[in-house]
């Protein structure tokens, strides 16, 4: 004699399969169910992981925390400034930093035409630089070098210009090409752009610093920028990112109003912001493929009730009452709920798992890159699996499941033994 309640052995014993149409729409529903929870664990994973390697590699490149002058100026007592910033207990490096955007010519053997590309050059204290950056650690080829006429550059920097470690090149500044149109073509008066030579290629992880960004020491960008002992920034690092405001708020109080401070959240605001925006739009459209499994459920069952509508009656008669005979459609509901998250969960922590195994096969076999770095900015596609996304989703779906079944079960339990058995 089984334990289980009358009301759900009655509904396993319906739900079994059949060649009936209400079978198949049954069955339908499982795998709406199925394919629903399993996209939105698939799809919200690969979010978490896009927003949580994004953050990584912002904070890997970029700090903290910038400490820059009011109005756009240089900063040209910075050697008391970053004393008084590294005092900060949560400060943990500081490093001075120079960044502007220049003109890079490649010098290429006798004959070959030259390459030309407009990265963003920052000059960079290399005593200081690890505390603060994960630069130093990212070198894939030569040696962090920027000592003398010394160059490090990102390697999709190095791939589009073809260059590599020893190759020399030629770095015009905002001044020099000033005084290149001052001097109206007139040879003696021409100023000549100093040469640098590739030291170091990094290779950061993501393609807008690696295609965008090269490093000299600090020395060589103030000459390049005519800006003598004054630097643009100081670059801070903190024990922990999400404690910026509080470190603004003190660093504020010390340093006065001379000074402004740029946080990584706000530098990044606009990426970090689209993806969560599109990280939440994508839940509320793709579950609607679970509100229409669950309309798939809400019509088996509806069309269940009117056939079994004798049944109901016989057990109306020998005394179920209003509430067990509902609880019997909840109950198949429920269970078409379960056995759809069940294996919707599986299929999407599977697919999470073997994501990027699928996504090289896709390569091969359609022969078009399907997740472009120099788009998304990643070489892999990340995913994180985040047990409150897991909950919420697979909660949800067991919700919707169940409001379903509502109509149909209120409508069963209202249904009168007399009624029901009348045109028997």
């Amino acid at each position: 004699m089984s334990r289980l309640p009358f009301e759900l052995l009655l509904a396993l014993r319906y739900l079994r399969p059949k060649r009936t149409f209400v079978s198949v729409i049954t069955l339908i529903s499982v795998l709406g169910v199925t394919l629903g929870v399993a996209v939105l664990i698939i799809v919200i994973s690969v979010m978490s992981g896009f927003d949580k390697q994004l953050r990584d590699k912002l904070l890997g490149f970029n700090t903290h925390l910038k400490v820059l002058a009011q109005s756009d100026r240089t900063l040209s007592n910075y050697q008391q400034v970053l004393s008084v910033v590294a005092s900060n207990r949560h400060v943990i490096g500081v490093s001075p930093f120079v960044s502007c955007q220049v003109m890079v010519e490649t010098q290429p053997p006798r004959g070959e035409q030259s390459s030309v590309a407009a990265p963003w050059l920052r000059g960079v204290d290399p005593q200081t630089e690890e505390r603060v950056s994960m630069l130093p650690k990212s070198i894939v080829r030569g040696e962090f070098d920027v000592s003398g006429s010394g160059l490090v550059v990102g390697s999709m920097f190095a791939k589009g210009l073809g260059l590599r470690v020893g190759d020399r090149v030629a770095i015009y500044s905002v001044e020099d090409l000033r005084k290149l149109r001052q001097s109206k073509g007139k040879a003696e008066e021409m100023p000549l752009p100093p040469d640098f030579t590739v030291k170091g290629i990094f290779d950061v992880g993501y393609f807008e610093f690696d295609a965008n960004v090269i490093l000299t020491s600090l020395e060589n960008a103030q000459e390049l920028f005519a800006l003598q002992d004054d630097v643009h920034g100081l670059l801070v690092m903190l024990d922990n990112p999400y404690q910026v405001e509080q470190v603004r708020e003190e660093l504020a109080a010390k340093l006065g109003e001379s000074y402004r401070m740029v946080l990584w959240t706000e530098e990044n605001s606009t990426i970090l912001g689209a993806l969560a925006v599109e990280k939440n739009m994508m839940f509320y459209l793709l579950f609607f493929i679970m509100i229409v499994a669950a309309l798939c459920i809400m019509s088996a069952l509806i069309t269940f009730v009117v056939q079994k509508t004798r049944e109901i009656g016989m057990l109306k008669a020998l005394g179920a009452t209003n509430t067990q005979v509902a609880t019997l459609f909840l109950s198949q509901s429920a269970v078409v709920g379960v056995v759809g998250v069940i294996a919707g969960f599986g299929l999407g922590m599977l697919a999470v798992s073997y994501r990027n195994e699928f996504l090289h096969f896709m390569n091969r076999v359609t022969g078009f890159e399907l997740f472009p770095a120099q788009i998304y900015g990643f070489g892999e596609l990340p995913a994180i699996i985040k047990p409150s996304d897991i909950a919420v989703i697979c909660g949800s779906a067991l919700v919707i499941c169940l409001l379903a079944g509502l109509l149909p079960a209120w409508n069963a339990s209202r249904l009168q033994p007399v009624e029901a058995l009348r045109h028997e």
